[in-house]
């Protein structure tokens, strides 16, 4: 937080901040990875002396990159106790604890206690030169690792014994510089990043890494972060739906390999044919922008500094970014927008006056002539260019290049020549393979200005915009409303936002059937027991209450059975999800039989005794088959049915304005101007706003917040990690008072959202209000005339039942903030319904701007304080 009080007398003391990348850290290798040498992670590898008068040991250690950060696991499980030199006792390591068996393995273990027992010593690293009698243990570490070194600063040298049998003990080397880090980067075009998983195949080369079987000339899919590669048959299981790109289950969350950055968002023919279009352009999508698999900005040293995340963000966004970047050590002119390798000619010409990196150095591109352009010596190359230009360069001169090409001698005024207007220079650019600027550089700062009026227009647009925060309860309908509320105001769904609900309803269609699948377990159990029991009662020979068919109205055929038990574990697994719904082209054969099967649908008459079965699950299962195609595209009810808006059901937003309509009942004088007015409907997930809200601070620019509640939670309960037993509403009820108590909503003026009042019809007559313990108290008198029940003076039973949840909420807000509460009833599933609520709150916006008192009756007693203001719609 930036401090802003009255100055202070003293100064104010600073912290210098520490790069972890550079704390050397160490970890336990797995036993045969120490033996195959075949290991990407650090390891330190004891040589086995063959002679007692030899104690010289060479260390190998790898590059800073590979350096794992969490060095717990090393210190708990390897200790090295060392002792003073001076005395004459031994020096050694310790064996491993009991506990690190499932760190190292107990092979490891047992190997490496073995080894020290019988004297294994480590020396310590040093600069010493290496001797002669150990040039060639030295020479054959180099050959096996590319990364060992032991040659003066960077190696871990033994410096041979002289008192008797005294060992040794292991220290690490300091931590490379940030030099050899890009050095190496460098020379294999790519940087190592840390902790990334390694695939080990047990079978053949040439064999898949899951099934392992081998087939050299079958198209194989390589995973991105640990370079496994599957077959065709391996692919959906072992990378599941692919979240991230093309990774292993086990890799998502991992870095991918920099090796592999060329093939980020580029499809292989064998994906392409195993999936469809659209999933193979969501997941090539998904590939690209995944935060996880951008390029690291430490690994990108400008004029020798490392950037930050915002100036890598900087250089990529600009309009003219330096392409096909890698990690490396670049140089950067800011004024002319020259771009090249550390110690090369220049290679692109990238926006200029970007503020990265450190001042551009004079020997950053290895100059041998006697002209400086902007503090940089120049290559012959570039000489050349500028004697095409016809511009003198004789003599130690100095010149000045701007980003449009205009030369002039530093610190004078007079251009000397214009390099980019003359076609003598394109030329030569193209001979010298020296960079030519295109239009879009050379008009960079007219982009500049026009994108930052652009930004401009679009700030002060943002702040004459009016924001309404809709949030609620789980299952309140919240979800239902953001998308009916786009679909009414004529705003299209993206392409990305269809396949990503196209997606979730697809898995939840195989949750459903699992549920489905798993009463019909239990449906068949029940009825064997009943069976059982029936024969037992019956008189007859003893033992044949054995003898009952275990054949039966619920039984699945052996295919089915095996599918069913597998989707089942899938579940209880927690891997739906990666699974589905990527595998669906080659699960929808089996659910389109599984729901011709006789079990299956007797079982799925009975899906009202399932409890775990979400309503909307009829609408699906009934089109079970259509919607597991590959080829299905939702429509807008499937939109408004689907559960959530994304996959990850996080924060949505929707910007959109009223057109006239009918519906401005309750508006005096409509303002002619207000269809261009614009309004953007915020929806929050109550999972994105923490413990307590705490992450409402976020909106505190909001003007309205729209409280969702479902009218049919009153008697519905679900249960905690601890099996408490919580009725729905009186969870609503926690959340409302914690969203309208939060300190930055405390001016805010509140909309209640009482959804689902047609679900409410249904369920009022067979299950009472009062169940639930707050509405307790509701005891209505019902008139004898039903024929008149939907008339104003004498409402419904769900209607009278509406009012009451209202009045009850109206009271807590009350006793809360002392003002009022607005309320609006209706159905998320109805675009007029969803239309009036939110027309409501915009008068509620124009009430409070005006400061106009608001007409609403606040008599607690009265039905028509929210039937003859609000008027339910149904």
């Amino acid at each position: 937080m930036e401090y802003s009080g009255p100055p202070v007398s003293h100064d104010i003391p600073q912290v210098v901040p520490i790069d972890i990348r550079l704390i050397p850290t160490a970890s336990v290798a797995a036993a045969r990875a120490v033996r195959l040498k075949n290991f990407a992670l650090p390891i330190i590898q004891p040589i086995v002396k063959s002679d007692q008068s030899k104690k010289n040991v060479v260390v190998e250690s790898n590059s800073v990159s590979e350096i794992v950060e969490d060095s717990s696991n090393f210190e708990s499980s390897v200790r090295v106790y060392s002792r003073n030199l001076d005395n004459d006792s031994d020096i050694g390591c310790a064996p491993l604890p009991n506990d690190s068996n499932h760190l190292l393995g107990s092979s490891a273990v047992e190997d490496f206690n073995d080894e020290c027992n019988a004297g294994v010593s480590y020396d310590n690293c040093s600069n010493a030169t290496i001797s002669d009698s150990k040039e060639s243990t030295l020479k054959s570490l180099e050959n096996s690792s590319e990364n060992a070194s032991c040659e003066g600063d960077e190696g871990c040298v033994v410096e041979p014994s002289t008192q008797g049998n005294r060992t040794s003990a292991v220290t690490f080397r300091d931590s490379p510089s940030i030099d050899s880090i890009y050095e190496e980067s460098d020379e294999d075009d790519h940087a190592v990043l840390p902790e990334r998983p390694v695939a080990s195949n047990d079978g053949k080369k040439g064999s898949c890494y899951k099934c392992h079987k081998r087939n050299r000339f079958a198209e194989k899919e390589i995973c991105l972060v640990c370079g496994a590669k599957y077959c065709k048959n391996c692919l959906v299981r072992a990378m599941g739906c692919m979240p991230e790109g093309r990774k292993c289950i086990t890799c998502i969350g991992y870095p991918i390999h920099e090796s592999r950055r060329g093939l980020l968002g580029k499809c292989s023919r064998m994906l392409k044919k195993q999936l469809g279009n659209d999933a193979v352009n969501q997941i090539m999508s998904s590939e690209v922008s995944c935060e996880v698999n951008q390029l690291p900005s430490y690994l990108i040293c400008v004029n020798g500094k490392p950037l930050s995340i915002g100036e890598l963000v900087m250089l990529q966004s600009c309009p003219n970014p330096p392409k096909k970047l890698k990690p490396g050590k670049y140089w950067y002119d800011k004024v002319s927008g020259f771009w090249g390798k550390d110690g090369e000619k220049p290679s692109q010409i990238i926006s200029a006056e970007m503020a990265i990196g450190y001042r551009i150095n004079e020997d950053a591109s290895n100059g041998d002539t006697n002209v400086l352009i902007n503090n940089r010596r120049i290559t012959k190359a570039e000489l050349w260019m500028l004697q095409a230009a016809g511009i003198n360069c004789e003599g130690n001169v100095h010149f000045w290049l701007t980003a449009d090409g205009s030369c002039m001698h530093e610190g004078m005024n007079n251009v000397l020549g214009l390099l980019w207007a003359k076609k003598r220079v394109k030329i030569v650019c193209a001979a010298l393979s020296l960079p030519y600027p295109s239009d879009t550089s050379i008009h960079d700062g007219v982009d500049v200005d026009k994108g930052a009026a652009e930004a401009i227009a679009r700030s002060l647009e943002q702040k004459m915009m009016n924001k309404l925060l809709l949030v609620g309860s789980e299952q309140s309908g919240t979800s239902t409303i953001f998308k009916q509320a786009k679909i009414v105001y004529s705003v299209p769904f993206s392409e990305d936002e269809i396949q990503s609900i196209k997606f979730v309803i697809q898995k939840n269609v195989y949750s459903y059937i699992g549920i489905l699948l798993e009463g019909r377990a239990r449906f068949e159990e029940d009825y064997l027991v009943e069976m059982r029991r029936q024969q037992a009662n019956e008189p007859g020979p003893s033992g044949d209450s054995g003898s009952v068919d275990e054949r039966n109205i619920y039984s699945l055929s052996q295919k089915l059975k095996a599918f069913s038990d597998w989707l089942l574990q899938t579940m209880i697994s927690g891997n739906l999800e990666f699974i589905f719904p990527a595998a669906t082209q080659m699960y929808s054969p089996l659910v389109e039989e599984l729901w011709k099967d006789k079990a299956f649908q007797a079982t799925y008459r009975r899906r009202n005794e399932l409890h775990l079965l979400p309503r909307a699950a009829n609408y699906f299962l009934d089109r079970a088959v259509e919607v597991t195609q590959m080829g299905y595209e939702p429509t807008q009810m499937d939109i408004l049915y689907a559960e959530g808006i994304t996959s990850s059901n996080g924060v949505a937003s929707v910007e959109f304005s009223f057109p006239k309509s009918s519906q401005d009942w309750y508006m005096e004088s409509p303002d002619e101007n207000d269809s261009a007015i614009r309004y953007q409907l915020i929806r929050v997930h109550l999972s994105s706003l923490g413990e307590n809200c705490k992450w409402l601070e976020m909106f505190e620019d909001v003007d309205l917040v729209m409280f969702c509640v479902s009218l049919t939670d009153y008697d519905e309960y679900y249960e905690d990690m601890n099996g408490v037993r919580t009725n729905k509403m009186v969870a609503s009820k926690r959340v409302f008072e914690s969203i309208v108590t939060h300190p930055t909503l405390s001016d805010k003026n509140f909309l209640l959202l009482l959804n689902k009042l047609d679900l409410l019809e249904e369920k009022i007559e067979g299950s009472p209000l009062s169940e639930c313990e707050w509405f307790e108290d509701f005891t209505p008198v019902m008139s004898g005339h039903p024929h008149r029940a939907n008339s104003n003076n004498n409402p419904s039973l769900a209607q009278r039942a509406c009012h009451h949840v209202a009045v009850k909420f109206k009271r807590l807000f009350a006793s809360l903030t002392d003002r009022k509460l607005f309320v609006s009833v209706g159905t998320g599933l109805e675009g007029e319904s969803v239309d009036r609520a939110l027309r409501y709150g915009r008068e509620i916006l124009r009430w409070n701007d005006e400061m106009q008192p608001v007409n609403i009756s606040m008599n607690d007693s009265s039905c028509e304080s929210i039937t003859n203001t609000i008027e339910p719609i149904t």
